[in-house]
């Protein structure tokens, strides 16, 4: 039996941010991860280079976290991404900006990032236990701790289990029935920053598949055909459906849509700098002895023209001098607001980011501690926070993280 002031559950950012923080305040210290490895998801973040942060400020970083971030003022008020910028580069880790506002370390590399860490916890004499899978927890004083190969107890308890998105870097959902535990209740589970998913013909038929559409807008529309929201990213077509940073931001307003409608409308407008009028105009004034096909040549990839012309119901071997005023018309039409329907997400363990989770109103938003037992404290992505890829959920489990480890 080991004891220790201080057990933080999970290894990843938040984990690692908490241990750190608790490392500083406390004698015995000890981070339990189920892994061989620490930050086994941080290592496969932003295309295993690690999004470390988002470098947007105030309300526009609060606006990334679409998921309850107004629940962090006072966390960022203690710990922001601008002091993260400040921490990895004081412990010899430099960052770079990239766009929209990403930070990367600049060796592009996410095991730098990992190591740097590593590094930040001996230094705090936090020990960390590889391979330990927590199996029960007793509310007791001191609380109990049953692993699959150790027995602990402990004074003060921090979970950072993290959600249930990708499951094969340790993340299965376990701390969710920890957390019930001490009557902590856990709201309703989603993917978000997942895949979308179309029983369209032309998916079915993989017309599009393996195409990408950069710098577009991608809409998800109401009931009444109208923009909920509107990002403007890029896009992948899929065997499935739909992907990229847009559909993937998109993803939590089709899921709550589709409680309302099935299925869903999303809309593409590949030219958002142009307005419909001009589209038209441009359209309308190309070289009439040409075919469409080679007339309109340029204004969007081949592949998506000759896929709009055919959904046009025209042929792309046409004169563009034969053309009547509303096949003109159609085509702008379909260039500025491509409609097609999607009928789900992938699931949430396909996800990037888990919807839901440790119910807020539970949680004091001033130290993450429990409002039913102060021993005990969250960070990171088992709280019902979720926000967009680009830096913004690693800010949401390193700064929890700092504040649940410092308050603890």
């Amino acid at each position: 039996m080991k004891h220790y002031d201080v057990l933080i559950v999970g290894g990843g950012p938040a984990g690692i941010f908490a241990a750190w923080q608790a490392g500083l305040r406390y004698k015995r210290v000890a981070l339990l991860e189920k892994n061989a490895i620490l930050g086994k998801k941080m290592l496969i973040t932003g295309g295993g280079r690690c999004n470390i942060t988002n470098i947007h400020q105030d309300d526009a970083l609060i606006a990334g976290i679409i998921g309850n971030g107004r629940f962090l003022h006072s966390v960022f008020s203690q710990f922001n991404n601008n002091d993260l910028i400040r921490f990895y580069e004081q412990n010899g880790l430099r960052l770079k900006e990239e766009n929209k506002g990403r930070m990367f370390p600049i060796t592009d590399k996410a095991q730098s990032v990992v190591d740097t860490l590593a590094s930040v916890l001996k230094n705090a004499g936090v020990d960390i236990f590889f391979q330990c899978d927590v199996h029960n927890i007793t509310t007791d004083i001191p609380m109990q701790i049953k692993t699959n190969s150790i027995f602990f107890t402990c004074d003060k308890l921090i979970l950072t289990t993290g959600g249930k998105s990708v499951p094969q870097t340790g993340s299965n959902g376990s701390g969710y029935q920890l957390a019930q535990k001490f009557g902590h209740s856990i709201t309703e589970l989603f993917p978000t920053e997942v895949p979308l998913t179309s029983d369209e013909f032309f998916i079915r038929k993989k017309a599009l598949q393996g195409l990408s559409l950069y710098d577009i807008n991608f809409s998800v529309l109401n009931q009444k055909g109208k923009p909920l929201v509107t990002h403007r990213y890029d896009i992948l077509f899929t065997h499935f459906g739909v992907s990229g940073p847009a559909a993937l931001r998109s993803s939590q307003f089709v899921v709550k849509q589709l409680k309302k409608q099935q299925p869903v409308q999303v809309m593409l407008d590949v030219l958002p700098d142009m307005h419909l009028n001009d589209v038209q105009a441009w359209l309308k004034k190309q070289d009439a002895n040409k075919s469409l096909k080679n007339a309109w040549k340029g204004i969007v990839s081949e592949r998506y023209l000759l896929f709009l012309i055919e959904e046009a119901k025209l042929t792309e071997s046409t004169p563009l001098k034969q053309l009547a005023p509303k096949h003109i018309e159609l085509m702008a039409q379909l260039l500025k607001g491509f409609v097609f329907t999607v009928n789900g997400t992938q699931s949430l363990e396909k996800s990037f980011v888990t919807g839901g989770g440790i119910r807020l109103k539970e949680i004091d938003p001033k130290t993450m501690q429990s409002k039913f037992d102060h021993r005990l404290a969250f960070a990171g992505e088992i709280m019902d926070i979720h926000a967009y890829t680009g830096g913004y959920n690693l800010t949401v489990a390193q700064c929890t993280g700092y504040v649940a480890g410092r308050h603890i």
